[in-house]
């Protein structure tokens, strides 16, 4: 699916770079009711291919992320934080981040501080937007990853690399609403995983051992797994990465 959505992606973005500069906008600021972009998000889930959760959001903890991510409901991603807790893709399969609830407990203003920014209002040079149930990430760059801003990238657990998937936050949606995940995590989907998956936590991911990115690990229904707080994986990818020489 094809998405042209130049005005809010725009929208989406530069309200970071302001903030760096400005005082951060009062959440009333931030609400837009004449043109809200839930709108298109609730089609764009009604006609999905792939199962989408729409996670129940608690309407006083979705001001609060809002205000401290600072991205208007006019654009994509400000009604995902407003309007849901988060959504799930395929039975959990990918989890992409609101502004939490107790299915997913996450919210993307406060799983982003201490990684892409230490203090609300800051421009980040990424934002993590999603990660799925293998410990991949999606990131929406900032400029932090290139020169290609707004765009989302995939940091591998099968190669530890930042992939670039030439798509913007719309797109991503659109991505993860009807693509062929089947085929786009071909190889690293085991025998069984959709029972699996189903009964996993929004903050836990599967860790894998041998590794994905190791030559031992390239049939993963001879690894072992287990669960492990997401946290710990994302800090495992990235000490991994530093290890091997990948820099940061």
């Amino acid at each position: 699916m094809k998405l042209k959505f130049p005005l809010l992606i725009i929208v989406t973005l530069l309200t970071f770079a302001a903030t760096a500069q400005n005082k951060m906008k009062k959440v009333e600021e931030l609400i837009d009711t004449k043109d809200p972009g839930w709108t298109l998000v609730q089609d764009w889930i009604k006609n999905a291919k792939n199962k989408v959760e729409i996670l129940p959001v608690d309407q006083t903890k979705a001001k609060d992320v809002l205000y401290k991510t600072q991205v208007t409901t006019r654009s994509s991603m400000g009604a995902v934080i407003f309007n849901t807790g988060g959504l799930l893709i395929d039975d959990g399969w990918i989890r992409i981040l609101g502004s939490g609830n107790s299915k997913f407990n996450r919210t993307i203003s406060d799983w982003n501080k201490g990684k892409s920014f230490n203090e609300f209002g800051e421009t980040p040079p990424f934002l993590l937007i999603a990660d799925d149930a293998i410990g991949g990430f999606y990131i929406l760059n900032g400029g932090g990853l290139g020169t290609d801003i707004g765009k989302v990238y995939y940091f591998s657990p099968d190669n530890l690399e930042y992939e670039p998937l030439d798509i913007t936050y719309s797109e991503f949606l659109g991505f993860c609403f009807n693509n062929d995940l089947d085929k786009f995590y071909e190889g690293n989907r085991w025998n069984g995983w959709r029972a699996e998956v189903t009964k996993l936590k929004g903050d836990e991911v599967f860790n894998f051992y041998p590794f994905l990115w190791s030559a031992e690990g390239n049939d993963i229904n001879k690894s072992s797994r287990k669960i492990i707080p997401i946290q710990e994986q994302y800090s495992l990818n990235l000490d991994l990465r530093k290890q091997l020489g990948f820099g940061k």
